[in-house]
């Protein structure tokens, strides 16, 4: 039996709002494990063809067979456990009773600025400094 079209609509306000409240969570839910096992039948294959060709390098003693199953087999491992990263942001906004999505208001309505190592090192400038002003303290 299909949703009525008042049904449809809180539905909709409903998932503007997870996506708005909770957008890492919202991706969760929303996304399917088939990736993740495709990329550890990969990532399997990768290590035991990698293992074959070190075992066979070592047998016929040619260092080179060896060492490409070697990066093989590592790059097997590293493809199953560290996969692609996604984009994490926070809330989109606030969503209205009509399911309007307005944009965050106060603080959270400004982006902060990331402060890379330029930043940090600016705040050790100024401890230096304030240090050395006080007398040593």
């Amino acid at each position: 039996m299909p949703l009525s079209e008042y049904e449809q609509r809180v539905l909709e306000q409903m998932e503007r709002a997870l996506t708005s409240d909770d957008p890492r969570l919202a991706n969760t839910l929303q996304s399917t494990g088939r990736g993740n096992a495709l990329r550890y039948v990969l990532s399997g294959a990768g290590v035991v063809v990698g293992l074959l060709l070190l075992v066979v390098g070592a047998a016929t003693s040619q260092t080179w067979l060896g060492a490409i199953g070697f990066v093989l087999m590592f790059a097997g491992v590293v493809f199953a456990f560290f996969g692609p990263r996604k984009k994490q942001e926070g809330p989109v906004g606030v969503v209205d009773d009509d399911g309007t999505v307005q944009p965050p208001q106060g603080r959270a309505a400004r982006p902060r600025k990331r402060q890379g190592s330029g930043g940090f090192l600016a705040r050790l400038e100024e401890r230096w400094e304030n240090r050395r002003n006080e007398g040593g303290r």
